[in-house]
């Protein structure tokens, strides 16, 4: 039963990553809703850690990807190498054709590798000169940023931004859980050894797309859902601090995200129906890269969590 064994792989990842239970459980929701995740927050937080726990869990392969100023496109996708013995080119496979990919500060390449791994997120096959190649059915990209420098970075247009599923904000963890943490490298450094769990066939994690996406989705909710989105795109129907704070709205992109974040959640907790609350517990994640506040918003310190709050509470539930 997929539901079993994926409620045992996130007992596992809270037990290798200690205070990030926002980051495991969206994780899971993205490789259920089969989408990719932009996890921003200050280094150490376990995001790299995470990934590969992930990877520990599931049958596939992970690759670490450093984005750096001086990456090319060919250095993600591969490129057509010459064989002197053939007299022919032969495509070589770059690290991107991996099941999960950890694109560490992804901001810091410029806009060619950004866009050639967008393609890849986006249509699930990379391009090298006429020819393109498909990456395997089971992909997953998890790209980090770091809040806490700018300098030489190329910040992702809204419209890239856009191809993310969702987008994290991690925060630094409690003290207590700190504690546990020094307990847990201290043992590690000690035994040299890490939690193991039984990886999830593949098989079985498309079982659990197929089984998310039959969830029932009341017809109420799915008007809650369009509701939601229309907030962002018509603020003046809703609020005037909507209105003076919105730039623009989300794109379609967001309602399909939105339903299928909220199908996997309800999945996840074992209901066989989306409620209200999961629409709103996932709504922030969705949402957050995709909104484009007004200069008179950032002039007021207004962030974009706030407006999501606004909207979540302007919105009639059903």
């Amino acid at each position: 039963m997929p539901l079993s064994r994926f409620h045992a792989l996130r007992t596992y990842l809270n037990k290798v990553v200690l205070g990030q239970p926002v980051l495991t459980e969206n994780l899971l929701i993205a490789l259920i809703a089969n989408g990719h995740l932009l996890v921003e927050g200050p280094p150490g937080l376990a995001k790299t850690r995470a990934v590969k726990a992930l990877c520990d869990g599931v049958e596939g392969d992970f690759h670490r990807i450093q984005f750096t100023p001086d990456l090319l496109p060919a250095d993600l996708t591969g490129t057509d190498i010459y064989r002197s013995q053939t007299g022919t080119f032969e495509f070589e496979a770059g690290p991107i054709f991996h099941n999960l990919i950890l694109a560490d500060e992804i901001n810091r390449a410029p806009a060619k590798v950004q866009s050639a791994l967008l393609e890849a997120m986006a249509e699930g096959q990379v391009t090298v000169g006429k020819n393109s190649y498909k990456l395997p059915p089971l992909f997953l990209v998890m790209a980090t940023q770091n809040p806490l420098e700018n300098e030489g970075t190329y910040p992702l247009p809204e419209a890239q931004l856009d191809r993310f599923l969702m987008h994290l904000n991690l925060d630094y963890p409690s003290g207590d859980t700190e504690i546990e943490i020094l307990r847990q490298s201290r043992k590690e450094a000690l035994t040299h050894e890490l939690p193991t769990t039984e990886p999830i066939a593949q098989a079985d994690i498309f079982a659990a797309r197929d089984e998310a996406m039959e969830i029932y989705l009341a017809e109420p909710l799915e008007k809650y859902i369009v509701e939601i989105i229309m907030a962002t795109r018509q603020p003046i129907r809703y609020s005037d601090d909507l209105a003076k704070w919105l730039e623009y709205g989300v794109s379609p992109r967001a309602t399909i995200s939105l339903e299928r974040c909220a199908r996997a959640r309800a999945w996840l907790h074992q209901r066989d129906f989306v409620s209200p609350e999961d629409i709103q517990a996932v709504a922030p994640n969705v949402l957050r890269h995709r909104l484009l506040l007004s200069y008179q918003a950032q002039a007021e310190g207004v962030s974009r969590d706030q407006v999501i709050n606004h909207i979540l509470t302007q919105v009639a539930v059903p």
